[in-house]
């Protein structure tokens, strides 16, 4: 057996080398590689592999190391901070699909018990796929990625009591009431287990761990946690994906979460892989070829009626079309947890081999074209909310009484475009410095909490150009992008430049390489978090060895000008107002304040100064008690506190910032 299993691994994994080197070669998704490496492999295709049940045990370890990591990835906070979502997204995506799917299939004389299992079936979508796709696209903290999230969240959750009716529709339990209040009693159970082991048990276990300094100990005990409470489920009825789900959660709540995913990652890569080949092993491609045009038919029913009913789910949740629409293809597809749940309706009779091989080529087809639509979904959701006209209707949330009444007004603005740490620290610093601000944000939730505290905040995508108008963009000074979505960061910014060429667009991006793109569509300054993380880790380091602060600021800020410049000049824009950086390369405008008590600058008139000369720079305002005053001469005398708008070559600059930094 051990032979078998050996020999099929390699197979397995040799096939799919070529399989998947020849899809990379025509740009396609490494997972349709791995499908048709198991339709190829599999006893409908070449046979090349006998004994599936070896293949599916190795496929099991896959989705439950899967489920764990996205467990330990998604922390039990970050669950209750989108509970809205999981509850009623996931409830209405759920409910609705399996309605609707049951009334057609009654429409198409199925047993009432058949065609409800058909909408259980059916309901459920793919984690695997959809969230591998939406980390590689940089999506998972995007509004959409958080609504997929919670959605998917909660099918798996829902996958439980599925399994647990499934006998009861098939007449298989003499006791419905008593079934029911187990299933009650485990879940009660399952959800104290999950606190009292992530508050308690988990991280001292793990800190006496970590004290031996044994790495071969801590992965093995992070494995040990995974499949215990994977097999505690598994043996109350419930499924082993949720157990492996909420041992990463428990995880997740201990300081070692980031350890131990680093260490699990290549494990499930590996078995993940075995999971899709062996669905793709359960294809009988001949049945699919003698009634393709039906399984076609099927297949685009799927995706109108998952799409729409999904596109509902989030309209409910209050979030533009658009977003709306990017999580209804997201989750048009059949998942894995479904062909999980049918072989439970094959052992109870709810589903006959020419159904299940239906069902089957419908869900492959419908995975296979998952990484094709959610490829083309950002301009998909773009053109058809443009024609469901969201640029006229964008602000369909109601002001409450006590919103401001100036936004319509603002003038030398800022316009903050999402309302996350980023966001809201910007809104804080403006509000310090008196300094007007709106706010953009596609959360409804957030709008409401936010308005009641009196911030200038609007509801609306501000993807679409009109939307834009609301804040008055074409009025305000600066637009800062501070959201977690890359593809609609760039549309955001071409929409910008739309409305406006002179406001000065500041975007916070997690990725370099993001960068040049966002240059080129219009961006005047592109911050990369992974750029500021690393300036903050060496500033850091230099202040351990005692270097002196004037010198770490000085390095610092040459590290950002050398790298920022350096992008800059790759993707500069022709802007119809000229560019300054072109025409002066080594000047800076900057505005300094006068911390020095120095006598030899204060109380005196600038001309016996001369900070030209000794630093060369040019004083060309000051702000004095709130008040700017342009009119500078030889007999303008310097105060302590003033604020200084000085002209120069940024060394010279710098130099002079230090000076006035001394006491």
């Amino acid at each position: 057996m051990e032979n078998n299993l050996l020999s099929d691994v390699v197979i397995i994994l040799g096939l799919a080398v070529v399989v998947i080197l020849l899809f990379q070669r025509f740009r396609l998704p490494t997972i349709l590689g791995f499908l048709a490496t198991g339709v190829i492999a599999g006893p409908h295709g070449l046979s090349l592999i006998t004994e599936t049940e070896d293949i599916e045990i190795l496929a099991d370890i896959g989705v439950i190391l899967l489920l764990f990591i996205i467990g330990m990835e998604f922390s039990l906070r970050n669950l209750a901070l989108i509970k809205r979502t999981v509850l009623l997204g996931g409830t209405v995506q759920v409910l609705v699909t399996i309605g609707l799917v049951a009334l057609i299939m009654l429409l198409w004389d199925f047993s009432p018990g058949e065609a409800i299992f058909m909408g259980f079936l059916i309901s459920l979508s793919s984690t695997a796929i959809v969230l591998k796709l939406l980390q590689d696209k940089g999506e998972i903290n995007s509004p959409q990625g958080r609504v997929v999230l919670g959605v998917l969240i909660f099918q798996d959750i829902v996958v439980v009591p599925m399994m647990l009716l499934t006998p009861l529709m098939a007449g298989g339990s003499q006791n419905i009431g008593m079934e029911l209040l187990l299933m009650v009693l485990k879940g009660a159970f399952i959800i104290v287990f999950m606190l009292i082991s992530a508050r308690y048990l988990v991280p001292r276990l793990l800190y006496l761990v970590a004290r031996t300094k044994s790495k071969e100990l801590f992965i093995l005990s992070v494995v040990v946690i995974c499949f215990a409470v994977a097999w505690l489920t598994s043996s109350m009825g419930l499924s082993l994906a949720l157990g492996a789900f909420m041992a990463g959660l428990i995880i997740s709540e201990s300081e070692y979460s980031h350890q131990a995913t680093s260490n699990i990652l290549p494990f499930r890569e590996i078995f993940t892989s075995f999971f899709f080949v062996s669905i793709g092993m359960l294809l009988d491609f001949t049945f699919m070829l003698q009634h393709l045009p039906v399984i076609l038919s099927l297949t685009l029913l799927v995706f109108l009626l998952k799409s729409l009913v999904a596109t509902l789910a989030a309209r409910l949740l209050q979030y533009p079309i658009r977003i709306s629409l990017l999580v209804g293809m997201a989750l048009f597809q059949v998942g894995e947890f479904a062909f999980i749940l049918s072989k439970t309706g094959i052992t109870y009779g709810l589903l006959t081999n020419q159904i299940y091989q239906y069902f089957l080529s419908v869900s492959l087809l419908s995975m296979a074209l998952t990484p094709f639509i959610i490829s083309y979904a950002q301009l998909i959701a773009s053109r058809l909310s443009l024609w469901f006209g969201a640029g006229k209707d964008e602000l369909p949330f109601t002001p409450p009484t006590d919103a401001p009444a100036d936004i319509p007004g603002l003038n030398d603005h800022i316009v903050i475009i999402g309302f996350g740490i980023n966001g809201r620290n910007v809104a804080k610093a403006a509000k310090q410095a008196n300094i007007p601000y709106v706010v953009l944000e596609l959360n409804a939730v957030t709008v409401k909490q936010e308005r009641r505290k009196g911030e200038p905040i609007l509801y609306g995508d501000a993807v679409h150009s009109n939307i834009l108008y609301h804040v008055n963009i074409q009025q305000a000074r600066v637009v800062v992008v501070a959201i977690s979505d890359p593809e609609a960061t760039k549309q955001i910014i071409a929409s910008i430049r739309q409305v406006s060429d002179k406001v000065h667009i500041i975007v916070r991006t997690r990725f370099v390489q993001e960068m040049e793109e966002n240059y080129h569509l219009g961006a005047d300054e592109v911050i990369p978090e992974e750029f500021e993380t690393s300036i903050e880790i060496f500033t850091r380091v230099l202040s351990k060895y005692l270097m002196p602060r004037d010198q770490i600021e000085a390095f610092t800020q040459q590290i950002r000008a050398d790298n920022y410049d350096m992008l800059r000049s790759m993707a500069g824009r022709n802007s119809s107002i000229g560019n300054f950086e072109v025409e002066l390369p080594d000047i800076e405008v900057a505005s300094l304040r006068v911390y020095t008590g120095d006598r030899e600058i204060l109380e005196k008139p600038l001309q016996e100064v001369n900070i030209r000369n000794k630093f060369n720079v040019t004083v060309v305002a000051l702000k004095r008690d709130g008040n700017t005053m342009l009119n500078i001469n030889a007999k303008t005398i310097l105060k302590q506190g003033d604020v200084l708008y000085v002209i120069g070559k940024p060394g010279d600059v710098m130099r002079f910032n230090n000076y006035l930094k001394n006491d």
